[in-house]
């Protein structure tokens, strides 16, 4: 049996955040405009960039502009449409929490949707949660599985992670991880219970 199961957050353990035309209606710009802008200055932002240096390139990209009010709004929105755990995947992390096994997260997210979810009921079933803008970098770099099983104290064959992008996987895997291409709940179920 794998020592550790990590899962990464975004649609492995909760599903696609449904807060874009939220926010797009927050910058009062179209979602067809809004979301291209979204996606692309994401990378940074997951790998440390603070909430205004995002807000502030996303609205440049859009061509409007944003205040510390509206930053703080925009990041508020933000966190609460990445928060809708799938119910299939909750169950399944309460049944392995409960079964013993030790598991952990590795997410691309923003510190501050870090902060967001460590207050979150789900958190307690995971004993280490890494958030690339915590640590200032992110996967598929292999420098963040190297830490990963830094923080786990284990070799990384000692590790099944789950993630929803191919290329994340391939990275793990490249580290030593056991990996593999998020099945939904109910195949990883048959494969770790």
């Amino acid at each position: 049996m794998t020592g550790w199961v990590v899962f990464d957050y975004g649609e492995v353990l909760c599903r696609r955040t449904t807060a874009l035309p939220e926010l797009a209606g927050r910058l009062d710009v179209p979602p067809a405009t809004f979301e291209p802008a979204y996606w692309a200055h994401r990378d940074p932002y997951d790998r440390g960039a603070s909430d205004v240096a995002y807000w502030q390139a996303v609205a440049d990209t859009v061509d409007t502009a944003v205040d510390v009010q509206a930053v703080h709004e925009l990041t508020a929105i933000d966190a609460r449409g990445w928060s809708q755990l799938d119910p299939d995947a909750e169950r399944l992390v309460e049944a392995l929490a409960e079964s013993g096994r030790r598991l952990a997260v590795l997410s691309n997210a923003p510190a501050s949707f870090a902060r967001h979810a460590e207050q979150q009921p789900w958190t307690r079933n995971f004993e280490q949660l890494i958030f690339s803008g915590d640590v200032g970098m992110a996967k598929p770099d292999a420098e963040i599985y190297r830490l990963l099983v830094q923080r786990l104290g284990c070799a990384p064959g000692d590790c099944l992670f789950f993630d929803d992008r191919r290329r994340n996987v391939d990275a793990a895997r490249m580290a030593g991880l056991r990996a593999e291409v998020w099945p939904g709940a109910e195949i990883a179920k048959s494969m770790l219970l």
